[in-house]
């Protein structure tokens, strides 16, 4: 109880500020909530800290010891093979399993069968995990990896660009957002923890990090891949934003509908744990107790988590969006800047992550820095999004300048800096980014462009959430790097100007 007391206080301070933006909003000329909408918005910003802070405890008691223990444990087994074959099914089923995934599915039906796309998503994430561990196996540079991989995307982009079908583009970079949810991350970070931990090394910070990078990489190769052969124009039916939706019945439907999905998710994690556990593991009975305690927290904190932002911040984010896109552009950028920056504190699997980078750079890189690296980052890429939505140009724009400088970077500091930053951007871009920030940018772009540019303007604002981090956590490491030169170069010079003319003779 103590524990939770503490994650609930945590989560208090990270939701309390969107909260607080909207009902000082609401009583602006330039919002107008109705009392039922501001009702069940404060409601579920209740819910949102109670999910937050079951996750959160959930996630410390089961997902982040179920991956370590899998990591370490078939990294000492020494079976090469056996620990392949599970990341690249684990990488797979957990990926299909994912909500999000089938909502993507859902917005290119008209034009690729649903099923193969979430599997061919699945898989590139399943083979990206694959070529994680091989990386921390072989200790190869993360840097040298992305950049490749990500010339290959810009590449495959501009043929889908030339294919005509432009609307895979923003969709494809988000496809790398929307599959590192809430469940999966936690456990692949701590999945490459246990790995790295058990192979040692000097290098064992920088390699603790990187997993969650590439597998927002293989959704976007696979999505791209299938934006190629493509044929036909891509459509997208404007869903029901209203409060009224997700009232009665339907507030029913939503909860039944999103602990199913949970179930699923949370329950392949589960049974590949347990066949592990008895195959090789052997965990003893009092960790095992600990471990279903966490992940029952797990299951009831996400089911709470989503369903409060489905009913609550879906409705009212799309109609902030939709009314202050009526009025002067400037208050749309600048909304969009500080709800960014606020946003990103409620997400829950973010908080997993600063905790996890302070433990594995022993206060190197503190909470609070990565906290506002993050939060700077994320509200620059709202901003930005609204900009791109006022004046329709192509995200290309953005991505092409935004990952050349992020991979430039990368280059010139410490590469541990280099893979928290990669998986910050995978982590920041988590459910209330779709629940809330998506629905925003989705009632903007329908007041201002019409249903027709949703896809092409409005979606991708989940590519630049996931991108921007990369940017200002490097730029953390390289002040980190230039203060380090400072002091040496300033040290050196005392050294130097010191009185050296006295002779100790030892004689």
């Amino acid at each position: 109880m103590k524990a939770l007391r503490a994650k609930l206080r945590e989560a208090f301070l990270s939701v309390i500020p969107v909260a607080a933006m909207v009902v000082i909003l609401n009583f602006t000329p330039l919002v107008d909530l109705t009392l039922k909408e501001l009702l069940i918005f404060l409601a579920a910003a209740v819910f949102l800290v109670l999910g937050i802070g079951l996750f959160n405890l959930g996630a410390d008691l089961a997902m982040t010891p179920m991956g370590e223990h899998i990591g370490a444990g078939l990294t000492k087994s020494r079976k090469t093979g056996v620990l392949l074959a599970v990341c690249f099914f684990m990488g797979v089923l957990i990926t299909v399993a994912e909500p999000d995934l089938s909502v993507l599915a859902a917005q290119v039906s008209d034009i690729i069968n649903g099923t193969a796309l979430i599997i061919t998503v699945g898989v590139g994430v399943g083979l990206f995990l694959l070529l994680a561990v091989l990386k921390i196996a072989y200790r190869k540079s993360l840097s040298a990896i992305l950049l490749f991989f990500y010339m290959a995307l810009f590449a495959l982009a501009s043929l889908v660009m030339t294919n005509g079908n432009n609307g895979f583009i923003p969709l494809a970079f988000d496809s790398g957002g929307v599959t590192t949810g809430p469940i999966t991350v936690p456990f692949i970070m701590a999945l490459g923890v246990g790995i790295a931990a058990t192979i040692g090394g000097r290098d064992i910070g920088e390699n603790s990090f990187g997993l969650v990078a590439l597998c927002s990489v293989g959704p976007i190769l696979s999505v791209l891949i299938l934006g190629i052969s493509a044929e036909g124009n891509m459509t997208y039916s404007l869903p029901d934003y209203s409060i009224e939706s997700h009232l009665g019945g339907g507030f029913i439907t939503t909860v039944l509908h999103t602990a199913k999905d949970v179930i699923v998710a949370l329950g392949l994690v589960t049974v590949f744990f347990v066949i592990l556990q008895f195959a090789f593991l052997k965990l003893p009975k009092k960790k095992l107790i600990h471990i279903g305690v966490g992940i029952l927290y797990t299951f009831v904190g996400l089911v709470v988590f989503l369903t409060a932002a489905t009913v609550g911040f879906m409705p009212v984010g799309y109609k902030l969006g939709y009314q202050l896109s009526s009025n002067a552009p400037v208050w749309l950028v600048s909304f969009g800047l500080i709800l960014g920056m606020v946003v990103v504190l409620a997400e829950p699997a973010v908080h997993v992550l600063n905790r996890q980078v302070e433990e594995i750079t022993e206060g190197t890189v503190s909470k609070k820095s990565m906290m506002i690296a993050l939060s700077a980052g994320v509200g620059i890429s709202i901003g930005l999004s609204m900009i791109r939505i006022i004046f329709d140009f192509s995200i290309l724009y953005y991505l092409i300048p935004g990952y050349l400088i992020s991979l430039g970077l990368s280059f010139f500091v410490p590469g541990i800096y280099t893979a928290i930053a990669f998986d910050s951007g995978g982590v920041a871009s988590g459910p209330l980014t779709s629940g809330f920030i998506l629905p925003f940018a989705i009632g903007a772009c329908y007041n201002l462009l019409g249903d027709g540019k949703i896809l092409s303007d409005a979606f991708g604002i989940v590519a630049m959430v996931a991108m921007t981090p990369l940017i200002t956590i490097q730029l953390l490491g390289f002040r980190a790097v230039m203060s380090k030169r400072m002091s040496e170069k300033a040290a050196m010079k005392r050294i130097l100007s010191s009185d050296d003319e006295q002779i100790i003779d030892f004689m």
